[in-house]
Formats: structure tokens, sequence, C-alpha cells
């Protein structure tokens, strides 16, 4: 049921004009009724109308694109390949053109929820969010009830490299096999013969680091259980995965920083896997301020595939993800140019690039 100006009102006791001052600004309203006024705009979710208020079902020419970080390349790939399949087939003036505006989130739950309220309130033709979701069940419950209210508004919500939300407000959801990739990954670091094998992870709290996570472990556990059937203890993987695995940001500080800690944890690490490609780049540079080479002494693989990756001195092994792909079949379902998959949710394949910064490890 949608919300209306009388009901802030109700709940904030006051009248409906002096709503309309402290929403308008145009009026002087003492803080105290200000305040009271916007706490019930919060806790009702009422949405005040952008330049499209006079016309009820309508939907704007503008389009959100929502990443965490538009400086990491993760995010520009998917938000440029989304804009640019946004702007297919329109000629500009009176073609049918849309404004894609990219919103950086910064990672943050509320500044997520507060850009899909404007966009709510300009009545954005379509919503495209990108990237892993926070994790925290608040968020989630909010986060589904402010799609619906974009989707009962005519927005059309898609999903890009993110789980899917409950209930039926999403038009598509594209999934990347994060579990299996990193799976993948570390199955490629046991068949080279390591054993000892540090993780970088990404920031608690996120699907994306979770899921990346639950496959490394998962590959470790699998080796485990093979190698206690089979070669015994000798080959066996550690189970010490907690004391191996440390959480950061998904930035070049934070591979350096942790990697550094694991070998101090750990000097015997014979390789570590990054949570992405630019966690890589750092753990590779701790590497050599510490006289270690790659991957004679340590191999390093990483996540994603961005375009740096095949460049990096040794090449980095890695995932593969389809980025472009995945931004482009984004912006074209949030047109409506492609027919939303089965069932709504597609999983986005994985592939390992297996290159020259992983190798066997030694035997001294």
């Amino acid at each position: 049921m949608t919300v209306t100006l009388a009901d802030v009102a109700a709940r904030a006791r006051v009248s409906p004009a002096t709503v309309s001052r402290v929403l308008n600004g145009n009026y002087p309203v003492a803080a105290s009724t200000r305040e009271r006024v916007l706490r019930a705009v919060d806790e009702l979710d009422y949405v005040l109308n952008g330049p499209a208020s006079s016309l009820a079902a309508a939907t704007s020419d503008l389009v959100g694109i929502l990443v965490n970080d538009i400086a990491d390349p993760f995010f520009g790939i998917l938000a440029g390949a989304a804009q640019t399949a946004i702007g297919e087939g329109a000629s500009g003036r009176a073609g049918g053109e849309k404004l894609a505006v990219v919103c950086n989130t910064g990672g943050s739950p509320e500044r997520e929820l507060t850009y899909l309220t404007l966009l709510q309130r300009q009545r954005a033709a379509a919503v495209v969010l990108t990237g892993g979701a926070p994790e925290d069940p608040d968020h989630l419950t909010a986060m589904a009830a402010k799609l619906g209210r974009l989707a009962d508004a005519g927005t059309t919500v898609v999903l890009c490299g993110r789980p899917p939300v409950s209930g039926g407000a999403v038009t598509a959801t594209l999934a990347f096999d994060n579990r299996g990739g990193g799976r993948r990954l570390t199955e490629h670091l046991i068949g080279l013969g390591h054993r000892r094998i540090g993780y970088v992870a990404g920031p608690t709290g996120r699907t994306t680091t979770r899921h990346r996570l639950e496959g490394h472990r998962a590959a470790l556990e699998a080796a485990t259980a093979a190698y206690a059937g089979g070669a015994g203890a000798a080959g066996s993987v550690p189970e010490d995965q907690e004391r191996l695995t440390i959480h950061g940001l998904y930035d070049r500080r934070s591979g350096y920083d942790a990697t550094l800690e694991l070998l101090r944890r750990d000097p015997g690490l014979t390789a570590i896997v990054a949570a992405n490609d630019t966690v890589a780049l750092g753990a590779c540079a701790a590497l050599r301020d510490l006289g270690l080479r790659i991957p004679e002494d340590v191999s390093v693989a990483g996540f994603d595939d961005l375009p740096f990756s095949v460049d990096a001195v040794p090449a980095l092994t890695t995932v593969r993800l389809p980025l472009h792909e995945a931004g482009v079949r984004a912006g074209r379902l949030a047109m409506g140019r492609e027919a939303p998959p089965p069932g709504g949710i597609a999983t986005i394949g994985a592939e390992l690039m297996a290159r020259t910064s992983t190798a066997p490890p030694r035997k001294d």
C-alpha cells in the first residue's frame, strides 16, 4: 500500500502542511518537529515523488547502476558494459535514450538503501545492482521490501554478480559461480602438489567473500578426505584453515599485509590464494619484498581475471568471470531487450586460467 503524506503527518503528530514544509525546506520549522517528521518518513519509507510526481504510473528516463567501488576494475567493467548496453539502439533526441547513473555505495548497506530510495523518488525505469550483497538479516529484509516497492512502481530490477533476493521483485538475476570457481582454483594448486595453502579472504559479511571461501575449503576438505583414505597423513592437507585464512578489503594493501601475517603464522606456506586479482598483486609485492620468488618459492593465485592479470610478472593464475558479457546482458535485461532466464535466475560459469604464477612446490 502506498504511504501518503497524511500517513506521515499522523505518525509524526503534525499537520500535512508541516510535513510538506519540512520536506520542501522552504519554511522554518522547529528542530524537534523536523526531527519527528523525518523519523516518520524513515519509519514509513515515505517517498516524495520527483519530477514525475504528476504521472503516477510512469517511469522516467533514468537508470541506476549500483556498484561497491567504481575504482575497482571489477565494478568498472560491469558498470561500463551495462551502461553501453542500456544505450544500444537509441538515437539520441526523442529516440528512447536513457540516462544511466552509476551510484557508488562504498560497500555501505545504508548507502545502498539510500540510493535505491533516491532512484525510487525519480521513478527510475530500471535499477541494476552489481557485486556481492551484505548478509546482515535486517538489511536483507529492508532490501527485499525496497526492491518490492520499486517493482510495484514499474521499475525493472536486475541483479548482476549477486545472489537472488527473496520475493518476486527482481526481473532477472545473473549470479556468478563463485563457489565453483574457488573450488577449481584450489583443486589446481592441490593437483600441483601444494599442501600448505594460505587464503586472503575479502570482508566478512558479504556473499562473494563467503562463497569463494566456501569453494576453497570444499576443495581442501575433499583432498583431506581423499588422502586420509589413500595416500595417508604424509600427503594430507592441513585442517587449521581458520589460522591460515585472513580477512580484509578487496585491495592491494590488504593482500600485502595479510601475506606477511600468513607467513608469520606458517613460514612453510607454499601457496597463497587471494580473494581477487588486486589482492593477489599485493600478495606478490609482499613476497618480493621478503626476497621470495614467484612461483619457485610461493605460488600465488587470484580471482576475476581482471585485464592486468595476464600482464603481471609472472602472469597471474586466476579464475575468469565474464564481467563484460555479464554487464552487457544485465543492461539488455534492464531495458527489456533480452528475455529473463528461466525462473529469472542464471548462473554464470567461472573458468580457471592457469598461468605462470603457480607451479609445483620446491622439493628441498
